[in-house]
């Protein structure tokens, strides 16, 4: 995953890509200046212009969105170290509280196996005992 300023970048290289395929795509659709008036090409420009508006907004808000999540002026290193370290303490709490739901289930599975195992010596005793030797 690219870091925020990368991420801004590429938003903003989306943006002015937007910006250049919508003049290309006004320029190779707009009517000569001594052709008549057409109205089919005029259908195809709203639709175009709809197009790249759209793709224009969504890049812009992509953009706001990444400079919203930029670290603010007021964010010093003291108050990002405490950040991280309260981000620290949740992992450890989070990996304690993880390691000890795998060790119950570990439990829970040698229990379990334990009584597949007797279940499975109680059926074979009762099908040896049904069996008469007979020399």
């Amino acid at each position: 995953m690219a870091d925020r300023l990368t991420q801004l970048q590429d938003a903003l290289n989306q943006l002015a890509e937007h910006f250049c395929n919508s003049i290309g795509i006004i320029q190779e659709t707009a009517p000569n200046a001594s052709a008549n008036n057409d109205k089919s090409n005029d259908v195809s420009q709203e639709g175009h212009a709809q197009l790249f508006a759209t793709l224009i907004s969504h890049s812009v808000k992509d953009i706001d969105y990444l400079i919203d999540a930029l670290p603010s002026e007021k964010s010093t290193t003291e108050l990002q170290m405490q950040s991280l370290l309260q981000l620290e303490q949740q992992n450890e709490a989070a990996y304690n509280e993880l390691k000890s739901a795998v060790e119950e289930g570990e439990l829970l599975v040698e229990e379990i196996r334990s009584y597949l195992s007797d279940i499975s010596s109680k059926i074979l005793k009762s099908r040896c005992s049904n069996f008469i030797i007979v020399e």
